[in-house]
């Protein structure tokens, strides 16, 4: 089961200063809550203009700052609430989450315990944002949070909201069960309260064995409330994982996930940060050309922020515009810190480098026009494996787009990374489109290129090896082993070709007379190579495999005249 989305929710109360203005907070909270993050900050800037005594208010809108990553603008904010006359206690429960954020646990824990301390016996809602502020903090302590909360809880064990927060501290810390009871009864103390609803929904989702539920949890809550924007959210990120499940209908799924996403963002703002949400989620979908038209969007309303760079560079290599993507990600990283970078950043720049750097020559053969980016290229998507082990899993398709645009040594390259990976999904097709690809990049080189790719040979060797563990009857695997020791050209290869082709012949005709006929050519293939070793060692053999081969084809010329030689 995943952990939470990282998208941040929070519940607010009413706030108190007029018939006018008490509305006007509960359209903030409500915008909040369906994640209309713009139509909230304009809210909360007007009841700040018109009240700029109630600290609540700048909390308020710095924590929604604080959930689109704009620190120094929630800074600002909470900065000017513990200055004012009313609530200005929450501010400094929000400079501590700051601190939480940038490492600084001692000091924002000791701030935090101060606010504890001078509460009043009816202050519920602090210890809520306290357990929140531990909860969606980037060095988050679940542990921390439940502690808060549990007294937040003795304090007022009928307040809805508690329970909420509850239950994301418990989904953090991954007690599942418990979580489920904290959403169940928040909800049963307010039934207005969707967000508990939902999460149940996520709870469902995250099982990866009950999409149907978690379908059906969603779509009862767009029931009550057509106009619930997360839901429409969960319900993409649900078909999304169901896709990736069920690959049989992944297309259809698919498709669905992207309309849902659609209906999220129409039901909640177009800002930078949303599109970014969407941007993210198109990723995940492949959904590489919709991706490109919204970073465009997304340069003509921030020209600055370097992280439209990642979009462009991604869907750059995806639509084979490789140029424009190695410019981009390059861009990118000389404007990002380290720490923001992650592990398909390196793959996308590895990849860029990779279709850069292979072209032909005048008889077709694959070539390496820069050696130096070649290496470089290597040395960005190991450094991706290395950052997220999990992303070798993705490497299959990647490799097979390779493969399929004929560059046999990138996608070897890819697959020989995915390989490697000891929890690898593919494990049997990465390792034997490593062989595969090995091969035909060795088909394709210069005898005298031909000569210096022994050792890529027998990476390809040790990878059909792999292949046979995972699957003894893996006919096509013998194949190309035999094929890819015949070009090693040395008597140990020779005699591993010669056993590969033997295997091939036994599972082809074992197989009965349709496999003889569907695999007629590369069977006569066999006969002769592995016939032609045999005719010193083996003689009687040989003239076995030449006798066969002329039964397939009684025209063959060279079984004929190797069976005489052996007369």
């Amino acid at each position: 089961m995943t952990k939470m989305n990282k998208l941040k929710y929070v519940g607010l109360s009413l706030l108190f200063f007029g018939v006018a203005n008490a509305q006007d907070a509960e359209g903030a909270k409500k915008a909040i809550d369906a994640e209309k993050y713009q139509k909230a900050k304009s809210i909360l800037k007007s009841l700040i203009k018109e009240n700029p005594d109630e600290g609540k208010n700048y909390f308020l809108l710095g924590d929604v700052y604080l959930k689109q990553e704009e620190k120094d603008s929630a800074a600002m904010y909470f900065n000017k609430g513990k200055g004012v006359k009313k609530d200005e206690e929450y501010n400094l429960i929000g400079l501590a989450h700051i601190k939480l954020n940038e490492g600084n646990t001692a000091a924002a824990d000791t701030q935090l315990k101060a606010v504890e301390d001078e509460l009043r016996r009816r202050d519920v809602e602090q210890l809520v944002y306290i357990g929140r502020a531990y909860i969606e903090s980037d060095n988050a302590n679940y542990k921390k949070a439940i502690s808060f909360l549990n007294k937040a809880i003795e304090k007022d064990d009928e307040y809805a909201k508690a329970y909420l927060a509850l239950g994301d501290a418990y989904v953090g810390d991954e007690n599942y069960s418990e979580a489920y009871k904290a959403y169940r009864n928040a909800f049963r103390l307010d039934s207005s309260l969707l967000r508990a609803k939902l999460q149940l929904g996520v709870i469902t989702k995250n099982t990866r064995a009950a999409f149907p539920e978690a379908v059906s949890a969603f779509e009862n809550i767009l029931s009550a409330d057509p106009n619930y924007g997360p839901a429409y959210r969960e319900l993409a990120e649900t078909y999304y994982l169901w896709a990736n499940t069920d690959t049989s209908k992944y297309d259809q799924y698919i498709n669905k996930a992207l309309d849902y996403y659609k209906k999220y963002m129409e039901l909640t703002d177009y800002s930078l940060n949303s599109r970014m949400r969407y941007a993210d989620f198109l990723v995940l979908a492949r959904d590489y050309k919709a991706l490109e038209e919204e970073a465009k969007k997304m340069q003509e309303l921030d020209e600055v922020n370097p992280r439209i760079l990642r979009y462009l560079s991604y869907s750059a290599y995806e639509n084979g515009n490789y140029e424009a993507s190695m410019k981009a990600m390059n861009e990118f990283m000389s404007k990002v810190e380290d720490d923001r970078l992650i592990a398909r950043d390196y793959l996308y720049l590895g990849l860029a480098k990779l279709a850069s750097t292979i072209s032909t020559d005048a008889e077709g053969n694959s070539i390496v026009s820069d050696e130096e980016m070649f290496n470089g290229a290597i040395e960005d998507i190991k450094k991706a494996a290395e950052m997220d082990i999990e992303i070798t899993n993705e490497f299959n398709a990647i490799g097979k787009k390779l493969f399929g645009q004929r560059l046999y040594g990138p996608a070897s390259i890819v697959f020989e990374v995915a390989a490697e990976n000891p929890d690898n999904r593919n494990a049997f097709y990465d390792n034997f489109y490593l062989a595969y690809s090995v091969y035909y990049d060795h088909v394709n080189k210069s005898e005298e290129d031909r000569a210096e790719n022994i050792e890529r040979l027998k990476v390809a060797d040790k990878a059909l090896d792999r292949v046979i563990e995972l699957s003894p009857d893996a006919q096509d695997a013998f194949l190309f082993k035999a094929r890819i020791n015949q070009f090693m050209k040395s008597e140990e290869a020779y005699a591993e070709m010669a056993k590969a082709y033997d295997e091939y012949i036994r599972i082809v005709t074992e197989a009965g007379a349709e496999s003889v006929e569907e695999n007629k050519k590369k069977l006569i293939e066999a006969y002769e190579n592995a016939g032609a070793y045999y005719q010193v060692l083996d003689k009687e053999k040989a003239k076995e495999y030449f006798t066969q081969a002329l039964e397939l084809d009684p025209e063959n010329e060279y079984a004929k005249q190797q069976l005489e030689g052996l007369e």
